[in-house]
């Protein structure tokens, strides 16, 4: 399989701003020189505790928000080149599913209405029957009725709002979809139902995902490969099939445990990360991950590791 999307050394910082005139009094570092690539047809799964900066990362790559460094390769063109024109008609290829529907969906517009809007936007005009049997191909892809097209958000359940969602998504035929927390909200029943689906559409539709999770166990279940971030970093990039048994990072070796340890009737062994997290407005030199790290050494405080390969075909940053 060839590569879809190459990252390169991709970093954004944000000015903090406060006081009464809202003075600049700090910069936060919210992705810091990162690369990574995604083959064609992979699942590539993004794993980290909150304000790790995953989402941020997936803004990046939509170009929703502007990167300070680095470039974005999409099938061999850096989308960080291209003219605003160019960018619409190149953003059509690559959408995105939100943990929330509702921050997509209009709950004024009827389903069908929110699934034509694509369409709408892209300036795609035919007449009534075909945008009523588009979006009726694209409910039926992904398990609703057309009927539901008739009903407004706040009448659908949560497991057929995303659905919903990620019909929207589908409706320009994308090869990429970016799902941020696309089961977070769901419960854990309809969260199979939901993964079950991403699945059959990725095999038919010939799709490439990145799916951005903080549920470690889910991760390691959909996808092949897997990020773990830490306070805007990458720390390791593994596979999936070897997360529970080759990990190298002090970090990914603490998350799994606490995922994948635990055993009915018994106390957690799983020992906690002590130290305390670095301030992201003052973040400090050599590796984030120090000040928690059990096997932290003197150069660990003054140089910052880079990602290299290890024997398991991954790439680790310690």
């Amino acid at each position: 399989m060839g590569e879809y999307l190459q990252v390169k050394n991709l970093s954004v910082s944000f000015a903090v701003r406060g006081g009464l005139f809202l003075r600049k009094i700090g910069v936060v570092k919210a992705i810091n020189n990162i690369s990574f690539s995604i083959k064609k047809g992979e699942i590539l799964g993004v794993v980290g505790e909150s304000g790790c900066g995953k989402s941020t990362m997936a803004r990046l790559i939509l170009r929703l928000i502007e990167p300070s460094a680095g470039s974005i390769v999409v099938n061999g063109k850096d989308i960080l080149k291209l003219s605003r024109k160019e960018m619409q008609q190149q953003r059509q290829h690559f959408q995105m599913v939100f943990q929330d529907p509702y921050s997509v969906m209009d709950p004024r517009y009827t389903i069908f209405r929110s699934l034509n809007e694509p369409f709408q936007i892209r300036k795609i005009k035919h007449s009534r029957e075909w945008h009523q049997q588009k979006v009726n191909e694209l409910l039926e892809m992904v398990g609703l009725s057309p009927e539901h097209g008739f009903a407004y958000p706040h009448e659908l359940s949560g497991g057929q709002k995303q659905r919903a969602d990620i019909a929207r998504a589908l409706a320009l035929s994308p090869q990429f979809l970016i799902l941020d927390e696309p089961t977070a909200a769901l419960d854990v029943s309809v969260q199979a139902q939901v993964i079950k689906l991403l699945e059959e559409l990725r095999q038919r539709l010939n799709l490439t995902f990145l799916f951005i999770s903080h549920d470690l166990a889910l991760v390691s279940y959909f996808c092949d490969r897997v990020i773990v971030m830490y306070l805007g970093n990458i720390v390791e990039i593994i596979g999936a099939d070897v997360i529970g048994t080759h990990v190298y990072h002090p970090y990914t070796k603490a998350l799994v445990d606490n995922v994948f340890t635990t055993t009915p009737g018994q106390a957690s062994q799983v020992p906690v990360l002590e130290g305390e997290v670095p301030s992201p407005f003052n973040l400090p030199p050599g590796c984030v991950f120090a000040s928690r790290c059990s096997r932290v050494k003197p150069i660990c405080q003054q140089q910052a590791p880079i990602l290299e390969n290890t024997a398991q075909d991954s790439q680790v940053a310690c």
